[in-house]
């Protein structure tokens, strides 16, 4: 069944710190402060009228869900929770802080039927932390992870490569963090430099390098790669495209592209095709993979047959074969396969002969 999601914004409500990066407003395209009723209506629109059967998630999203006042957490989740008891949705969850996770805070949640829990972690590095302003540590973090889970709630973690003062020996420390800790989902947000923050100000004055697209790519796919293989989902990879983040004017720099995800899964798909195609003596016969796959297989716009063609100096055959899994590249000779399991990061080889 498809899931679909209720968007409830609330930019900045709650939040006690300014982080150097956030411009909620900017990001969500959404301002104000939400009510009961327009909680209500929300779910209204989304969900009347629809024929076909959906899993639909109301999500709390943009600000401190759990640094508001109690009294307004309440009534913003008292629609969400009758529509939830009433069938009309499935699930509810929110964005948080890790710093602002109690038991008291999670007793209250569980009343109102929120289940799942995304913490905005962004890093696991203390002078990351500290540069961008985010007001927690890493401690905060393993704290509210083990609270959540504790209390059965379904935890996510959110990341942001390329924050001020993360180099690479840092983004792997952080991803290794997060892979001992292995939150039940996870989000990778490459960081963009959005107008009317203080990282854009400290770009403007040449004091901030930010990632390039290809740079943000390069860490995303990175931390991607390894959170699947310990088993991490990845529910999304780069900022949802909005009218404000797609005007230049606005998003002064940095990693921000609607195709990341995209781009994402070309690197780590392309990296792990090379790597069997640069051992394979025997003379390659086709590539294949399942049809979900064509795409991040053949590379955004192609890339990767291009690349290949330019490697490897001849063309190879792409084949569409729909009896291989999902996330799997098959590299066919005369003699043998290999298929490349590329959630896992390994590779089966099988005669072929006869």
């Amino acid at each position: 069944m498809k899931t679909s999601i209720i968007p409830i914004f609330i930019p900045h409500i709650g939040c006690p710190y300014r982080c150097v990066f956030c411009n909620q407003w900017r990001i969500t395209g959404h301002q104000g402060v939400p009510r009961a009723a327009s909680v209500a209506a929300q779910i209204a629109r989304y969900t009347e009228g629809v024929q076909e059967q959906r899993h639909w998630e109301v999500a709390f999203y943009g600000g401190s869900f759990t640094a508001i006042p109690a009294a307004l957490q309440e009534e913003l989740l008292a629609p969400a929770k009758e529509a939830l008891d009433q069938g009309r949705i499935a699930a509810i969850r929110c964005s948080t802080r890790p710093d602002c996770i109690t038991p008291e805070t999670l007793q209250r949640l569980s009343q109102y039927g929120l289940t799942i829990v995304e913490l905005g972690v962004q890093s696991m590095d203390a002078v990351v932390l500290n540069k961008a302003k985010r007001g927690h540590s890493a401690d905060d973090v393993v704290r509210a992870t083990c609270l959540l889970r504790s209390a059965g709630f379904t935890v996510g973690h959110q990341l942001m490569p390329g924050l001020p003062g993360e180099d690479r020996a840092s983004l792997v420390r952080t991803t290794a963090a997060i892979c001992r800790l292995k939150p039940d989902l996870a989000r990778i947000y490459p960081v963009a430099v959005i107008d009317g923050t203080e990282l854009a100000e400290s770009y403007k004055q040449g004091d901030y390098r930010p990632l390039s697209i290809h740079e943000g790519v390069q860490r995303a796919a990175y931390m991607k790669q390894r959170f699947l293989e310990t088993g991490i989902p990845v529910i999304r990879t780069g900022l949802q495209a909005t009218c404000d983040l797609d005007d230049p004017s606005q998003v002064l720099g940095g990693a921000y592209t609607p195709a990341m995800g995209e781009l994402v899964d070309t690197k780590r798909y392309q990296k792990q095709l090379f790597s069997v195609l640069d051992t394979v003596a025997d003379q390659v016969m086709a590539i294949a993979c399942n049809r979900h796959d064509i795409s991040r297989t053949r590379g955004y716009h192609k890339v990767t047959v291009k690349r290949a063609a330019l490697r490897y100096k001849r063309s190879f055959t792409w084949q569409e074969d729909n009896g291989l899994p999902e996330g799997t590249i098959a590299v066919r000779t005369a003699n043998r396969e290999y298929h490349i399991e590329t959630s896992a990061g390994t590779v089966q080889c099988k005669n072929t002969e006869g």
